[in-house]
């Protein structure tokens, strides 16, 4: 009998498929499929070009999905499944919904061997290309007025 891990990696699998009847033009060979206590929550796969969305990689999809069957932004018990190791966009995504675990199957230099470019973010968050990207840091007492009266809030929900 197949385990959870089995079965959600092949179904993370065949989700990087559901593009490939048409030239993979709703977007990229991406799955993923959230587990929560050994049932599958939701699955995914990457909708960048047909959604319009830069955002709507597999795993981002998979998130959204799995936050609204389960009625939160926590997905705290949550175990992530992916056919390809996430990116560091998906990856920020992952830790933010407080997943803690993730099983991939291809690496990020398997992806980059086949044209996706992920390794200019990992190399610009690791100080080695400030190129990609400028930032100018802009003081604001206005700006920081709102953070303040955001520490002051009693009751209020931090995610």
């Amino acid at each position: 009998m197949e385990d959870i891990h089995e079965k959600a990696m092949k179904l993370a699998i065949e989700e990087s498929k559901a593009n490939s009847q048409d030239n993979y033009k709703a977007g990229g060979p991406f799955g993923a499929v959230v587990v929560k206590d050994g049932k599958i929550i939701a699955t995914a796969h990457n909708t960048v070009i047909e959604n319009k969305d830069a955002t709507a990689h597999a795993e981002i999809n998979a998130i959204r999905k799995a936050s609204k069957i389960l009625n939160t932004n926590d997905l705290s018990g949550c175990t992530l499944y992916v056919n390809a190791e996430p990116c560091p966009m998906c990856l920020s995504a992952i830790i933010w919904s407080n997943i803690k675990e993730i099983y991939y199957a291809n690496s990020r230099k398997q992806a980059g061997d086949i044209g996706f470019r992920d390794d200019i973010i990992y190399e610009y968050l690791e100080e080695k290309n400030q190129e990609l990207l400028k930032k100018h840091h802009v003081e604001s007492s206005e700006a920081l007025e709102v953070f303040k009266d955001f520490e002051k809030v009693e009751g209020k929900i931090m995610y």
